[in-house]
């Protein structure tokens, strides 16, 4: 990222909230019984926004306000290994939207959660991978 260190520092912060979503959805998993599953999906779908919005922000690529994962996995540089799949990207996004209000809300399982976790931890770790290399 030739004479950009600004652009690498904001690369930086999107990972450290993707990071920070991550620990909070893993802590939040281990309350077992009392756990609150719609936030555990949450938070990784959280985590899944920030990362893709990193690799957006290194690559200089304009992207709408939005939570939706599909669109933004979408404007990913077309030499850029997916993480996840389009159809988990769809899967997760609700936990982003229509899961935060009770008004679209259903119970959340143990099961859900743990895969959309899983999800959350492979994106960031391939995307933590990929900017390595890229921000030195």
């Amino acid at each position: 990222m030739n004479g950009q260190p600004e652009v690498a520092a904001l690369v930086r912060r999107w990972m450290e909230k993707a990071t920070n979503d991550l620990r909070n959805a893993e802590h939040t998993l281990l309350l077992a019984d009392d756990c609150p599953y719609d936030t555990v999906c949450f938070h990784a779908q959280q985590c899944v926004e920030k990362c893709l919005k990193a690799v957006l922000v290194r690559e200089q690529t304009a992207f709408p306000k939005t939570h939706d994962l599909e669109e933004l996995s979408l404007l990913l540089p077309e030499s850029f290994a997916r993480p996840a799949s389009v159809e988990e990207m769809a899967r997760l996004t609700p936990y982003g939207t229509s899961f935060r209000y009770p008004d679209d809300w259903r119970p959340v399982t143990r099961d859900e959660a743990e895969w959309s976790v899983g999800v959350a931890r492979r994106v960031r770790e391939a995307i933590d991978s990929w900017l390595r290399d890229r921000l030195n």
